[in-house]
């Protein structure tokens, strides 16, 4: 996250400052090409350039903080995925080779360090790989966006309550199999805090 400065970094790129530009691909390219290499492992990088060149043809028309600049670039690239995939028509889905996961999911560093470090073993690669795809799109998006449950629900079109069903589920299935060496790192994770707040509110997944 770029914090405090982010209204003027967007404001110079908006101007046509390329140094703010890359300020702000710099700080989101990284987390967003690791969630293209989970959705299209084979044009990860290229989606994500198509995405960056839409979202500069339309700087100008974004309104909103840096949260909702997230969410957008995102979308962007969700929908960038969309088209890739009705241009090619290719075979249906393949589980996610474990060894691209592995790459995507240690490209860079984010604030969800922690759940990153317990989906580097073996076993949690093997788990995440065999996740349906929209579990493992959302825990993605949860982890490596940094999105928070509205916005996850904005970018795949699905109701917040889904998000969050979605991710429990997912975060259910790793810990089944990673138990103890997972619990740790999920405590403090974005989607832990969701099961946290549905708990209080007596909300059952």
């Amino acid at each position: 996250m770029i914090g405090p400065r982010f209204a003027e970094i967007l404001e110079a790129a908006r101007a046509g400052d390329d140094a703010s530009f890359a300020a702000l691909w710099r700080d989101l390219n990284p987390p967003l090409v690791r969630y293209l290499r989970v959705l299209a492992p084979d044009a990860a990088d290229d989606l994500a350039s198509e995405a960056w060149a839409s979202v500069a043809a339309r700087l100008d028309r974004f309104v909103g903080d840096e949260s909702s600049f997230r969410a957008w670039v995102f979308v962007t690239a969700r929908r960038r995925t969309i088209d890739h995939f009705r241009r090619e028509r290719r075979r249906p889905a393949t589980p996610v080779d474990p060894e691209t996961l592995r790459d995507a999911l240690v490209a860079a560093r984010t604030p969800s360090d922690d759940v990153l470090d317990a989906f580097g073993t073996e076993a949690a690669l093997a788990i995440v790989a065999t996740l349906p795809a929209d579990q493992a799109e959302v825990v993605m998006l949860r982890t490596i966006g940094g999105l928070d449950v509205q916005q996850v629900a904005d970018v795949i079109g699905k109701r917040p309550g889904t998000v969050r069903v979605l991710a429990h589920r997912g975060l259910k299935n790793l810990a089944r199999t990673l138990g103890p060496a997972l619990a740790p790192a999920t405590a403090e994770s974005p989607i832990a805090d969701d099961r946290k707040a549905d708990d209080r509110k007596g909300v059952q997944p």
